[in-house]
C-alpha cells in the first residue's frame, strides 16, 4: 500500500487557486507555502499541513487532505518544507526531522498578522514527527488558538526508523530517498558553494550516512546519533497538552510500530492513536464508499478530528470504524 498509494492515480476535489506566500522563518531562511484562503478567512478556521520527507507542498496527499478541509469550511496552509518545492534557493540551510522553528513561525504570523482565531497542524511522516514535536515542545505555552495535531505515520523514533529503513527488504525506499537528498545536495552546492560540499557525496550509500554526512553538521548536531536522538518526537510526546491524532500501521515498513505503544504515547489521554493492521506508510486506501469517497480514509480522519475539535460544543469521542 505503500507504493500504490503514491503511484495511484487520483483525482482531487476543486480547489480555488492557491496563493504563493513566503514566510520569513529565521535568518537567511524563507519557506514558501500555498495557501487557500476562504473568502472572510477570519470567519474561518485553518488547517497547516507538513509533507514529509523530500515532498512538497504538491505532494498528492497534501492535495488530497487540501480539497477535503477547504470543502469543510477550512483555510489551507500547504507549506514546503525549506528547500522543497523548488525553493532551494530562499534558504541558506536545510531543513530536518526535528525543524519545529519553521512551522511555529508560519503559525504565529497567522496568528499575529492575519488574526487567525483557529488553527489545526497536520503533517504526514517527516512532518508529522515535526507536529508532534512542535506541540510537545509547546506543552502548556501552545497558542490558545492552536486546537488541535494530526500525524499519519510518523517516525516517533527515529533511530528505530533509521535501522529499519536499511533492513534489505527496504531497499527501494532507501535507494529513492537518498538519491533525492544527493541532487538536493548537488543544487545546493551550486547555489551556496562555500556551505555545501560534493567532495564523498557520490559515497553516501544510506540515509544515516547522509545525516551523519550533511544533516547533523549543517544543524549543529554532534552525529547523526545525536540528532536522532533530538528530533525524536518520542521525546517529548508526554508534554502535549493539545487533542492529537496519531495513524500508523503495523506494516509501516520502515516505522517500527513498536514506537507507539511506548507510554510517553500510552499514557497521554491529549493523544488518540490509531494502529491499522493495514495501511503501510502513508497509504491507507480503502474501498470507495460512495461517488464522493476516494478512498484515501486517513485523510477524511484527519479533516474529521481537526472539524471535530473547531465545534464550540462537546463532541463525541472521536472513532475510525477501519
Amino acid at each position: 500500500m505503500t507504493f500504490y498509494a503514491a503511484v495511484r492515480r487520483r483525482r482531487f476535489l476543486d480547489l480555488p487557486p492557491s496563493n504563493e506566500r513566503h514566510f520569513d522563518v529565521a535568518r537567511e531562511a524563507r519557506v514558501l507555502a500555498r495557501c487557500h484562503w476562504q473568502t472572510e478567512r477570519r470567519d474561518h478556521p485553518t488547517l497547516v499541513l507538513l509533507h514529509g520527507l523530500e515532498g512538497s507542498a504538491n505532494a498528492h496527499y497534501m492535495r488530497g487532505i487540501a480539497g477535503k478541509a477547504f470543502k469543510r469550511g477550512f483555510n489551507v496552509v500547504r507549506l514546503n518544507q525549506r528547500n522543497c518545492g523548488g525553493t532551494e534557493s530562499l534558504s541558506v540551510g536545510l531543513y530536518h526531522s526535528g525543524l519545529i522553528e519553521d512551522p511555529a513561525m508560519v503559525i504565529r504570523e497567522l496568528i499575529d498578522v492575519d488574526n487567525l482565531r483557529s488553527i489545526a497542524l497536520a503533517g504526514y511522516s517527516l512532518g508529522g514527527n515535526i507536529a508532534l514535536r512542535l506541540a510537545g515542545v509547546w506543552g502548556e505555552s501552545a497558542p490558545p488558538q492552536l486546537h488541535s495535531v494530526a500525524a499519519v505515520s510518523p517516525p516517533l523514533d527515529l533511530a528505530r526508523a533509521a535501522a529499519a529503513i536499511e533492513w534489505k527488504s527496504n531497499w527501494f525506499y532507501q535507494r529513492n530517498f537518498v538519491r533525492d537528498l544527493k541532487g538536493r545536495i548537488q543544487l545546493k552546492a551550486r547555489l551556496f558553494p562555500d556551505i555545501y560540499k560534493v567532495d564523498g557525496l557520490n559515497r553516501v550509500r544510506t540515509i544515516r550516512q547522509f545525516d551523519e554526512r550533511y544533516t547533523a553538521p549543517l544543524n549543529h548536531f554532534r552525529d547523526a546519533a545525536d540528532y536522532y536522538h533530538r528530533a525524536s518526537a518520542l521525546r517529548v510526546v508526554d508534554a502535549i497538552r493539545v487533542q492529537t491524532l496519531i495513524i500508523t500501521a503495523e506494516d509501516d515498513p520502515f516505522i517500527p510500530v513498536a514506537s507507539f505503544r511506548e507510554p510517553p504515547v500510552s499514557t497521554n489521554p491529549r493523544l488518540t492513536v490509531v494502529i491499522t493492521r493495514h495501511g503501510g506508510h502513508c497509504g491507507f486506501i480503502a474501498p470507495r464508499d460512495g461517488d464522493d469517497d476516494d478512498g484515501y480514509w486517513a485523510e477524511d480522519a484527519l479533516v474529521d478530528f481537526a472539524a471535530a475539535r473547531v465545534q464550540p460544543e462537546p463532541r463525541a469521542p472521536f472513532h475510525v470504524q477501519r
